[in-house]
This record gives structure tokens, C-alpha cells and sequence, in this order.
């Protein structure tokens, strides 16, 4: 007694009627949280940038900056496969960064003008920039 098993089971798996417009009908709002996160996260990188290990300054957050801002590209291509998605939390986290390296309205900057701010910079921006970019050239790097 043999049973006959169908191996495309998961491909072809029914689906609720719905189903579909409920998946595109909230893209926009992950979307739209992704950039929202990606504004908090930084604030929170600014904010604990200039921490020191005795008497060493250690600018973790710096570091973390990003591998955050990969995730939140790979949350938004699992949302949409457009390029312009993925780039929508990079570009708010990039204006965010403008807004905190210029002075306020009492003359206050949120990001001095050091090291520090060249690596939260640059580590926050090249990670995702490459994902993007070897992605969109995936033809070229197999």
C-alpha cells in the first residue's frame, strides 16, 4: 500500500480569497512603520554615541548603526520588491541625521563635529548601500 504524496503542497497551498489584498493593502503601513523605526533608531544611535568605557570613547551604537539599518532595508524588501521601498528607511534615517548635525534654535548640536560622527555616518549609510546595490546587480555577482 503506497500513498501518493504531492510535493508541490506548499506551491499551490490554498489560500483565503482575501488574502492577497489584505497583503497589499497594509505594505504602505509596514512601510511606514519601517521609516518610523528608522527615525527612533537613530535618535537612539545620537543619543548614546558619545558613550565612553572609562575613559576611552566606545561609540557602539555607531557600529550598530549598520547592521539596524540592514534589517530595516530587508523589512521593507519583504514588503515590497521595488528598489525605491528599500531605500524609503535609508532616506528618512539620512534626513534625520541632517536634522541632528545641524544647531537648533538655541545653538545646540546634537552631533559634534568628530570621529564619532563620521562613523555613525558611514557605518549607518554603507552596509545597506551595498545590499541595495548588490542586489539590484545580482546578475552581475552571482
Amino acid at each position: 500500500m503506497t500513498t501518493k504524496v504531492d510535493d508541490y503542497a506548499g506551491d499551490h497551498a490554498a489560500v483565503e480569497p482575501g488574502a492577497g489584498r489584505i497583503r497589499v493593502a497594509l505594505a504602505p503601513v509596514v512601510l511606514v512603520l519601517l521609516v518610523l523605526n528608522g527615525l527612533i533608531t537613530l535618535f537612539l544611535e545620537v543619543l548614546y554615541l558619545p558613550t565612553y568605557l572609562g575613559a576611552i570613547a566606545f561609540p557602539l551604537s555607531g557600529v550598530l548603526a549598520g547592521a539596524v539599518n540592514l534589517l530595516l532595508v530587508l523589512g521593507a524588501r519583504s514588503v515590497s520588491q521595488r528598489t525605491a521601498a528599500m531605500f524609503l528607511p535609508l532616506v528618512a534615517w539620512a534626513l534625520g541625521f541632517l536634522v541632528c548635525a545641524s544647531t537648533g534654535p538655541g545653538g545646540d548640536i546634537m552631533l559634534g563635529s568628530d570621529w564619532r560622527t563620521v562613523l555613525l555616518l558611514f557605518c549607518g549609510l554603507v552596509p545597506p548601500l551595498l545590499y541595495i546595490y548588490f542586489r539590484m546587480n545580482s546578475v552581475l555577482f552571482p
